[in-house]
């Protein structure tokens, strides 16, 4: 495309393509310290872009409004940035990392989410223009969620706010649509604290012991397994054989527990208190007469499980339905739950009201 520069804008256009192998560089730099820092936070991101204005989109900036700028340098966009994340208040986290990390210019940086025009979601955007030692260019870094980065985009492909008048019917349908997608991005922010405050206070029922009070569910019983409650059980079956326990992941318990009507960790506690010794009858059966010396960690929560089955009335049905919730269906497990249901009989345990 053929462009009406003057003088004083093809020499911005000289500098620029003098600095663009620099420019490039520096935004991977920027980058990767952005992807690095929330990373190492801890602080998941939806997406991180990077791009640096290519020529022809600055001639035409420099077309329109050249005589404003004295020099590449009073252009602040030349290297663009965006992070997108996942909720409203982790814009604000972001923020403060690109604080710590480049120096803001806050006379020319802007929060669009102080705006409160009724059509403005998709613009909510907050705008840091930053600097960095040793490069002599501002770059700017845009920060907003999914949703509104969805919406703008949304708005840009339709046309809207391109200067061509829409008709009010759309400009109402938009501006209603706008306010739902606000709403569900608050309420995303509101349901992820207070997810946050019921597992904080989900530790503290379990640290202080009071697990009829904490109902059974994932949270609850990641926090009930670092108290490590098999442990004492699996070094009692260990000992059968001078065996290492080899820790592995006990989380598929949750369900045989839900299965079993444990509503509560104190009801999980209780089956342990309960079927412990059947469970432990059952190992010394599975493993005393072989020279196994390493057992699983799932060895104890599984046969306190079977015990509890075989003791309640559930038999091989039981058994096969706990194999099942545990490996996926199959016939192994129907030829094990047999297995098991028939040794099982003449243990001591069975026979105790």
């Amino acid at each position: 495309m053929d462009r009406h520069l003057d003088a004083h804008c093809e020499a911005i256009l000289q500098e620029y393509r003098d600095a663009l192998p620099q420019c490039k560089a520096v935004a991977k730099e920027v980058y990767n310290t952005l992807k690095s820092t929330f990373e190492q936070a801890g602080l998941l991101v939806a997406a991180i872009e990077y791009r640096v204005k290519t020529e022809n989109s600055l001639a035409g900036k420099l077309e329109l409004k050249g005589g404003k700028y004295k020099s590449l340098a009073d252009i602040t966009d030349i290297i663009g940035l965006r992070v997108i994340t996942f909720y409203t208040d982790d814009v604000d986290k972001v923020a403060s990392a690109v604080e710590r990390l480049f120096v803001v210019d806050w006379d020319n940086s802007v929060d669009k989410r102080k705006i409160h025009e009724i059509d403005s979601f998709g613009y909510l955007s907050l705008h840091y223009i930053c600097s960095k030692e040793g490069f002599p260019y501002r770059f700017e870094i845009q920060m907003r969620t999914v949703l509104q980065h969805a919406w703008a985009n949304m708005n840009h492909d339709t046309g809207y706010k391109s200067g061509v008048e829409v008709p009010k019917v759309y400009l109402r349908n938009l501006s209603r649509l706008a306010g739902m997608l606000e709403l569900v991005d608050e309420q995303f922010s509101l349901i992820r604290s207070e997810l946050t405050d019921y597992r904080r206070r989900v530790r503290a029922l379990v640290a202080s012991g009071n697990l009829d009070d904490a109902p059974l569910d994932g949270d609850t019983f990641r926090s009930f397994l670092e108290l490590k409650p098999f442990d004492v059980l699996n070094r009692r079956i260990a000992s059968v054989n001078q065996a290492e326990i080899q820790d592995v992941p006990l989380m598929p318990y949750l369900a045989v527990f839900k299965m079993l009507e444990c509503h509560t960790l104190g009801d999980v506690s209780k089956m342990i208190k309960d079927y412990g010794e059947g469970a432990y009858q059952i190992a010394c059966y599975q493993i005393g007469l072989t020279d196994l010396d390493i057992i699983s960690s799932s060895l104890a929560p599984q046969d306190v499980c079977i015990a509890a089955i075989l003791k309640r009335g559930g038999g091989r049905a039981g058994i096969r339905s706990m194999f099942d919730l545990l490996n996926g269906p199959s016939e192994s497990n129907e030829m094990m739950a047999e297995f098991l249901t028939r040794q099982a009989q003449d243990l001591p345990f069975m026979n105790q009201k």
